[in-house]
């Protein structure tokens, strides 16, 4: 914590979305989420990481999770819930367990949206003490109509963007996700330091050497997508309808499609509604990086037909494949591809139109092979890593010139 005369502070609370499990040796771990090599950047500009994130107490690391505390890195649980109803009945416990997990002296970072982020920013707001921002995401899209299914839908729509808003005008400094999108919807204060830093960093191993050269006109093809199915988010079921649609003269196309979740059995009967169950597979969720990599270089195109995006990396891994891909035009798509690799989202006749253009097309897929693996090398980790750390020491000092020097927060009204 920072120390007499407004030195800057050296610990660093940062809340998560994520949830977590803890082992009865105290190691805490995540079964899909930042694991500990993630945590540690923040160590590029302070001692100690603090996460303040939703917790389990479990009897063994569950299968398949990875590490998250250790080496400067601790997690300050709080209590553990799931879905709304939860959130509700717990939120008073859990707004105490956020209050507590920053100290006066500590500097603050939000990744939000977040339940657990609004928390700790209320409390620090009343406390007069300032908070930084990670903008990884938009609830205006994430709560559209279509792709959440909840009678107050509308209400946490609303309220969630404008809380977002608050905050960004609030914060001491602000990183989005995107390069332009999530800034001109949620502005920060002119005065503040902010910075575009996606959290995709990707190691030198996720990339091939060289693009696809043009290949023979193609007799069968292979779509691919990436994403979960716990909601509808991705367009799936946009995509499964697309598929129906192609059945002229262009290639035997099939669909693979690689993640979990609960609308999987609604997707599958969809695809037998259609006629095309024989041309689907969900893969589920693969083990291994090198098992969903193997997948794209497998394809012939990725397919992300999304109702709401951040920064999507699924579709940055698939670029570093040198994989052409068509993705929707939502969130920060369009800042990855081509104009004419981009269709509107929940338009199947349009997705269908704009694959079979691209598979009909040897040179066209060439082309956007090269132009997207050009594009993802922007994403390699040594791109971003002084980004990141430019912006975490002017979180730091952000944070000592407000709190050291007793700078009032700005409190949204």
């Amino acid at each position: 914590m920072s120390g007499p005369g407004g030195d800057l502070p050296t610990r660093v609370v940062v809340t998560t979305e994520s949830r977590f499990s803890r082992t009865p040796d105290g190691r805490v771990w995540v079964e899909a989420g930042p694991d500990h090599s993630v945590w540690r950047r923040y160590l590029v500009a302070f001692d100690r990481v603090r996460i303040a994130a939703r917790t389990r107490d479990v009897p063994e690391a569950p299968a398949g999770a990875a590490r998250v505390d250790g080496d400067g890195v601790e997690v300050w649980p709080l209590p553990y819930y799931v879905g709304l109803g939860q959130y509700v009945r717990q939120r008073r416990a859990l707004a105490r367990a956020a209050a507590s997990a920053a100290g006066p002296g500590d500097a603050v970072i939000l990744r939000v949206p977040s339940p657990v982020g609004s928390l700790l920013a209320v409390a620090r707001e009343r406390a007069r003490l300032p908070y930084a921002l990670e903008v990884i995401g938009d609830p205006y899209d994430v709560l559209a109509p279509g792709v959440v299914r909840h009678p107050l839908r509308p209400v946490l729509r609303a309220t969630s963007t404008r809380r977002l808003r608050q905050q960004c005008r609030s914060a001491a400094a602000v990183a989005y996700e995107t390069e332009r999108h999530l800034q001109s919807r949620y502005p920060s204060l002119p005065t503040v330091p902010t910075a575009g830093i996606s959290s995709v960093d990707l190691p030198p191993a996720a990339y091939v050497p060289r693009a696809r050269p043009v290949r023979p006109r193609l007799r069968a093809a292979t779509l691919v997508s990436i994403g979960s199915l716990e909601q509808l988010y991705k367009g799936i079921d946009t995509l499964i309808e697309a598929l129906a649609l192609l059945t002229g003269d262009g290639p035997a196309v099939r669909l693979v499609h690689v993640g979990v979740g609960a609308y999987r059995p609604q997707l599958e009967q969809l695809a037998a509604r259609l006629g095309v169950a024989d041309r689907v597979t969900f893969t589920g969720l693969l083990p291994t990086v090198e098992m969903v990599r193997a997948q794209l270089d497998a394809a012939d195109l990725f397919v992300l037909p999304s109702r709401t995006e951040g920064l999507p990396r699924a579709l940055i891994e698939a670029m570093a494949r040198a994989l052409p891909a068509v993705g929707s035009t939502v969130g920060g798509i369009p800042e990855l591809l081509a104009r004419g690799d981009l269709v509107r989202p929940d338009d199947p006749a349009a997705l269908a139109d704009r694959i079979a253009t691209f598979l009909a097309d040897p040179d066209r897929l060439a082309a956007a092979s090269a132009r997207n693996l050009a594009r993802a090398r922007r994403y390699a980790a040594g791109e971003l890593d002084a980004r990141r750390a430019a912006y975490y020491r002017a979180v730091a000092e952000a944070t000592r010139r407000r709190a050291g020097q007793g700078v009032p927060v700005p409190v949204p009204r």
